[in-house]
């Protein structure tokens, strides 16, 4: 009798260690650390400083040295490559040779490195119109290297290109499953660094969370 309890105890302990197995190894969802809930994001939209952006004309790329060298030969670059990536394969130089890539902000998958940009979720010019024109050159290049929020995203190429330089007012991303998550992305940037947010700005970003 006991051997007939055992037995189906046995056969739900093998079928729960396959059903493990199975679930570990799918990939896991390509996106950056540390994004806030929807309502942690909105509380922290509330409490930015809301004004207009200035200093615009003075804005200049290589105030913001960027893609500088994480750990032996990789710089941010190819470190978003290698985290956000499924099956990267790197050379000696830590160039990716083979992997494949998933952009959140379209939902189309590549598997050529030279498909994909990083994109700065809040990007340089918006950053330093939004107050990183007071910062050292030393804190904003930990900005536009930042790897431990959710400021780098790898993305398809042509529409980190369509996004350039604006804000949600003026930009959001084509799949519009994925703008709850930019919004909560973006507030979390400009929380954590200190960004101002324009009144556009801040009521795109309340629509979005709107979607959440």
């Amino acid at each position: 009798m006991h051997r007939d309890r055992a037995l189906p105890a046995a056969l739900t302990l093998a079928c729960t260690a396959a059903l493990t197995l199975t679930i570990s190894t799918q990939p896991a969802a390509a996106i950056p650390p540390n994004i806030p809930s929807a309502s942690t994001a909105a509380s922290r939209l509330a409490a930015l400083t809301v004004s207009a952006e200035s200093h615009g004309s003075t804005y200049n790329r290589d105030l913001f040295p960027h893609w500088t060298t994480v750990s032996g030969a990789c710089n941010t670059r190819e470190e978003v490559l290698k985290r956000d990536g499924t099956g990267v394969v790197t050379d000696s130089s830590c160039a990716a040779t083979s992997g494949s890539w998933y952009s959140p902000y379209d939902g189309a998958t590549w598997t050529a490195a030279s498909d994909v940009d990083i994109d700065h979720m809040v990007p340089l010019a918006e950053a330093w119109a939004s107050g990183a024109w007071s910062w050292t050159t030393s804190r904003r290049q930990q900005f536009a290297n930042d790897l431990g929020g959710p400021q780098l995203w790898a993305v398809t190429d042509n529409v980190n290109q369509s996004k350039s330089d604006q804000d949600p007012a003026q930009w959001q991303p084509p799949r519009t499953a994925e703008r709850c998550r930019y919004a909560r992305a973006w507030i979390q940037v400009k929380w954590y660094w200190g960004l101002t947010t324009d009144s556009a700005e801040k009521s795109a970003l309340n629509s979005m969370l709107s979607t959440c």
